[in-house]
């Protein structure tokens, strides 16, 4: 039997008062003399397990997962707003909320970290906030937003030295990222029916057009959401590669990139391990996430991705293993050492 490891859950569900001081520390912004402390936020630990059992772990059970690995909401990221103190500030309160989640409930969560991003601020200010999680709070891996002005697109693409200090880190604690944009704040982009999926497929892209994973050959990217478009359009991308006189993607990024299966319909999924190779599937549901309603042609939850795995017709037992737990453990090895350590 396999562990199911699910590489993409986000804390949805925090208690309100989270939101509600994260609007206090929005009006501070303006007027410096509404900015909450730190320490006005109270949130007990009977809070954060009735907001985890009554959701992400009830479903957990239900679908039949069995380890999540847990990071702030993206959408709450948001890290066009204020600038570098406010992030930090904000990305130290969710991570240690992650944290708190993943030592009360310790079978079943496992802390993926959030940076303080900023726009316009080099990427190295993150580091102490990625080093923290990583040696006090065990995260075994980052979330890492392409494009912290939320829709406008003004930092360097992935593959410039811009973003070389956080892939040093990222190389010396074997850290992937998953590479996840937050909230749209551009009317032309809805936030996870453009943005997301238009990010998805503009890092794929990226990483075409440079040559990143010389610099960096362990360098580890998850991107979600099934890929985006690059499934759908393998082709295009090939072919864009041949083009630009790159070797050929197999070559090129597949020891590097890789996707989750959040994509909710069966003939998605489908595509995704038709063109991907399954070594490079990882096991996501993204849960309590961006499509949470019941698919009324099913009669089953959109996001209840497992199902999808289970009915393929095309994956073999030992294929699903590997999408289940054995790609995710080879991915994120911090983990594969943690859960070792507990004899699984």
């Amino acid at each position: 039997m396999s562990l199911i490891i699910d590489c993409h859950g986000h804390y949805t569900t925090a208690p309100k008062a989270l939101e509600n001081w994260r609007n206090q520390q929005i009006a501070g912004i303006k007027d410096p003399a509404a900015m909450p402390k730190v320490a006005d936020l109270q949130i007990s630990d009977d809070e954060l397990r009735e907001s985890i059992e009554t959701n992400q772990l009830r479903l957990m059970k239900e679908r039949g997962s069995d380890i999540t690995l847990f990071s702030p909401r993206a959408s709450f990221m948001a890290h066009h707003i204020g600038d570098f103190n406010v992030s930090s500030t904000w990305a130290a309160i969710c991570n240690e909320l992650c944290h708190r989640v993943s030592t009360l409930f310790p079978d079943n969560f496992v802390p993926v970290a959030m940076l303080p991003q900023s726009p316009g601020v080099d990427p190295a200010t993150c580091i102490p906030e990625l080093e923290k999680c990583v040696k006090e709070y065990g995260a075994v891996g980052i979330n890492l937003n392409p494009d912290p002005s939320g829709g406008h697109w003004t930092s360097p693409p992935l593959t410039d030295r811009h973003w070389y200090p956080i892939y040093e880190k990222m190389v010396e604690y074997d850290l992937p990222a998953m590479i996840h944009v937050s909230t749209s704040c551009n009317a032309c982009f809805h936030t996870t029916g453009a943005h997301y999926l238009n990010a998805d497929t503009t890092a794929f892209m990226q990483c075409i057009q440079g040559d990143l994973f010389k610099d960096f050959p362990t360098l580890k990217f998850l991107i979600p959401h099934g890929g985006g478009a690059v499934p759908y359009h393998w082709g295009r991308f090939r072919g864009l590669a041949q083009e630009m006189k790159k070797p050929l993607l197999e070559d090129h990024l597949l020891n590097n990139i890789f996707f989750d299966t959040c994509v909710y319909h069966q003939p998605g999924i489908d595509l995704l391990n038709t063109v991907i190779p399954v070594k490079n599937v990882l096991f996501a549901s993204e849960m309590i996430g961006a499509v949470r309603g019941i698919d009324p042609t099913t009669g089953h939850y959109y996001d209840d991705t497992k199902r999808y795995i289970e009915a393929s017709k095309i994956l073999s037992g030992d294929d699903k293993h590997q999408i289940y737990e054995g790609n995710v453990r080879r991915v994120f090895s911090r983990l594969d050492s943690r859960l070792k350590a507990k004899g699984l």
